[in-house]
């Protein structure tokens, strides 16, 4: 594990968070945009779904694919490279004039936003040790926090007075930014190249080997579930927020920033409380805590919009405040010498959970004669189900070599997490 220190260490984890925001918000700002969207290309709610599902879709792949080589290149060079990469992917949706050019360029986008997404984890389980992992994560993950706070309610509000393009250009300019800040800060990262080298023809044996290994399977079945609960409802709440409660796409930016501001003093301090209590327990909690305000804002009756500006926020800690200790305990899953494969594959499950989830929300959503959305109670009940599910399923979540840690529980300072790094 490379040493840095505490300065180098915080400006780090920032630089981490400020990609992680692009990548998120690259793919947040499709769903606030809905409305115009829809409205540009003239499509339904069923095709809008199509748009978010292929950026999950292939962001999803191409993490699979990364689980092959990322571990066979230094994480500083990997990074810049596919970032660059992510820039461009957003100048194409920003520059697409009709439907099918915008589907490739959210499928160009999701493509490179995979990789990047494993890469940032990976260097995140490099850098800091498992004991402040937890919070490190939570710093990772104020990330949903700014783009809710600035980035989203920026874009929508650059979308309502400037067109639906105008938030993927400010991605560009902010990759940019980003980019240069990575060049100085991010450090070369290729302790895990000391190892033996796998040879290429042992690739996809070892990737079946990743997939074929009971614990990771119990960890990616948790990821698969946690995102399709959370697409089920996410993509469709502007839409819905516009077309049934007649709100106005400009007003929701009101909606995430207030949001994001509440996500982003809770993130960190929920990755405390992982490390303290435990990850499976502050889960168990968070997903739980989840299903009320889940299920009143897919059945949310006519109340006043300063009343859901007071709501969203609750909605939006109690969403987010499952995914951080969830994130944590995965990067304790794997043997250290494969986690970045075994971090690519899970960001790709993640993606491919995320794709389902919108997909299948699409599916059970409909028009009605007076241009209202039909269909999104339903979707809040499976979405509630998934959570009551994870919460059972958690509980075969184990870290690597946890299972051997017997001897060493009877030692009170030596945790599960803990053997499990080691």
């Amino acid at each position: 594990m490379l040493p840095l220190n505490e300065g180098h260490e915080r400006r780090l984890l920032w630089l981490l968070a400020l990609t992680q925001f692009t990548i998120i918000m690259d793919f947040m700002v499709m769903m606030p945009l809905g409305p115009q969207i829809m409205h540009a290309f003239e499509i339904s709610p069923a095709r809008f779904a199509t748009a978010v599902s292929a950026y999950s879709w292939c962001s999803g792949l191409s993490g699979l694919l990364a689980a092959t080589y990322i571990d066979r290149f230094d994480r500083r060079r990997l990074l810049l490279a596919i970032y660059a990469l992510f820039a461009l992917s957003n100048l194409g949706c920003a520059l697409a004039t009709n439907f099918p050019l915008l589907l490739a360029a959210r499928a160009f986008a999701g493509i490179t936003g995979g990789v990047l997404a494993s890469v940032v984890m990976a260097i995140v389980g490099d850098v800091i040790p498992v004991s402040r992992r937890g919070a490190a994560t939570g710093t990772i993950m104020t990330a949903f926090s700014l783009a809710a706070i600035a980035g989203v309610p920026a874009g929508v509000m650059l979308g309502a007075h400037f067109g639906w393009a105008s938030p993927f250009v400010l991605l560009v300019v902010l990759s940019c930014v980003i980019w240069m800040g990575g060049l100085r800060i991010v450090p070369s990262l290729t302790e895990h190249l000391q190892k033996q080298r796998v040879p290429l023809a042992q690739v996809l044996p070892d990737l079946w080997q990743l997939f074929s290994n009971l614990r990771h399977l119990n960890a990616f079945a948790l990821t698969f579930v946690v995102m399709i609960g959370h697409m089920l409802v996410i993509p469709f709440i502007a839409p819905t927020l516009v077309a049934n409660h007649g709100v106005a796409p400009a007003d929701l930016s009101w909606l995430y920033m207030a949001g994001g501001a509440a996500t982003f003093f809770t993130s960190r301090r929920v990755g405390v409380l992982s490390d303290r209590y435990g990850k499976k327990r502050v889960f168990r909690i968070a997903a739980l805590l989840s299903i009320l305000p889940v299920l009143f804002v897919t059945h949310l009756p006519d109340i006043p919009f300063y009343a859901m500006v007071v709501f969203f926020p609750v909605f939006m800690v109690a969403m987010s405040s499952r995914m951080v200790p969830m994130q944590a305990l995965l990067t304790t899953v794997p043997a250290p010498q494969t986690r970045g494969a075994f971090l690519s594959a899970n960001s790709a499950v993640q993606a491919m959970g995320t794709g389902c989830g919108a997909w299948f929300g699409g599916l059970l959503l409909s028009n009605t004669a007076q241009g209202q959305i039909a269909g999104y109670g339903t979707v809040g009940w499976l979405a509630a189900a998934a959570a009551v599910f994870a919460c059972w399923w958690i509980g075969r979540v184990s870290g690597a070599g946890e299972h051997n840690a017997a001897g060493a529980a009877a030692t009170p300072a030596a945790s599960p997490e803990a053997v499990g790094e080691a």
